[in-house]
């Protein structure tokens, strides 16, 4: 099994607090340090073992693929270095007024989906940084697709309620086959209780056995024995 249940601080909503991609995991230092540890080992990814803009939210101010990340205004110096003596890619500071990244942009290293409302100038800079082609696109109709929908470089996990030309329009960006599901029991935000990379995944221990079926072959790590 390539995923596994878990919490950090208590709470099943981990992907608010951390983020994942196939290099990297960034947990926040408040989680003790051989969980998060464990998590990186467990991900084969290296740990990046700080808060962003002095807050435990890292998942959701922050949004990575393998090429970039995407980092809010209020990013602190000590908190940029910890990043940059860690990831190789490119660093992306944002100077808007949006602040949670991990929640408005959906990202692999194949392409991302973005909430409209970013500016084309925006979407341009999100592009560079990440080194992807940028779609605005909405998950039920609804512009937060980061905290609606998971993806990895092998699938997707999305809201259940995902409609047709939604699901259209993230397999054509992202390149990867979509699915729908629902995390810790039933709810529909993905993007708040699981973390995953192409090599496995964690995810919110309320999640039931029905849920981790469909998780494990969304983001094809069921057979993953690297």
């Amino acid at each position: 099994m390539a995923v596994y249940l878990s919490s950090i601080l208590g709470s099943v909503c981990l992907g608010v607090y951390s983020l994942a991609n196939d290099k990297i995991v960034i947990i926040p230092p408040m989680v003790p340090e051989i969980k998060a540890k464990e998590t990186a080992n467990w991900l084969k990814a290296k740990l990046v073992y700080t808060s962003i803009a002095n807050s435990i939210l890292a998942g959701a101010l922050a949004c990575s693929n393998s090429n970039g990340i995407i980092l809010p205004k209020l990013i602190r110096k000590e908190e940029l270095n910890t990043i940059k003596s860690i990831f190789d890619g490119t660093i992306k500071i944002m100077e808007t007024k949006s602040t949670a990244f991990g929640n408005l942009i959906l990202a692999n290293d194949k392409g991302a989906v973005v909430d409209p409302s970013f500016s084309q100038s925006e979407i341009t800079q999100i592009a560079e940084a990440l080194n992807v082609d940028v779609v605005p696109g909405e998950i039920d109709g609804l512009p937060y697709v980061g905290s609606l929908a998971v993806t990895t470089n092998k699938g997707t996990l999305a809201h259940p309620q995902l409609k047709d030309k939604e699901k259209d329009l993230l397999e054509e960006v992202l390149k990867v086959p979509v699915e729908k599901g629902t995390v810790n029991c039933g709810i529909p935000y993905i993007g708040t209780g699981l973390i995953a990379n192409s090599h496995a995944g964690v995810v919110g221990s309320l999640t039931t056995g029905p849920e981790m079926f469909i998780i494990e072959n969304a983001i094809d790590v069921v057979q993953d024995d690297e």
